[in-house]
């Protein structure tokens, strides 16, 4: 059986193609007693609140049309740009991301730590390079992708 995610990205998918949107992500989670499925939304120039409920009611319509609910337990449908710190998941987020600030998060410590931010020097299939600044120093790091939990934009301060 189609997980929830899998199911949505098929319904979303021509929905946003129509419109010139991309689909930057889908989550779908439980916090509290509630269950949430989250669609993140983009297009060249950003995306605003009167795009997302276009998307959001043309796909409500959709999810409710399909029988047996593919959905059984109640939710919350939103749909979102993804902010500032958009999450890299895709290559082509990668590629967007060439040399702008991100933060990277890991499984396991590396070097100490659990995440770095930096900018994006390099990447390929196996490895990202970042150049960061640690204290005063700048330095250039190599790190396996296998090992990256999560990679997202960043806001430097």
């Amino acid at each position: 059986m189609a997980s929830v995610v899998e199911i949505v990205t098929d319904l979303v998918t021509p929905i946003l193609d129509e419109l010139t949107f991309e689909l930057v992500d889908i989550e779908y989670v439980k916090e509290g007693k509630n269950w949430f499925l989250r669609v993140f939304i983009d297009k060249t120039g950003g995306i605003d609140i009167n795009e997302c409920a276009l998307v959001s009611e043309k796909l409500g319509e959709k999810l409710d049309t399909i029988d047996p609910d593919p959905i059984p337990q109640a939710y919350f449908l939103e749909v979102s740009s993804p902010g500032a710190e958009r999450p890299l998941k895709k290559e082509e987020d990668y590629e967007q991301a060439l040399g702008n600030y991100i933060n990277v998060s890991f499984y396991q410590t590396v070097e100490g730590e659990k995440q770095f931010q930096g900018f994006l020097e390099s990447f390929d299939k196996d490895e990202l390079t970042l150049r960061v600044k640690i204290k005063t120093q700048e330095k250039i790091m190599t790190f396996e992708r296998k090992n990256i939990a999560k990679a997202r934009l960043a806001i430097q301060f």
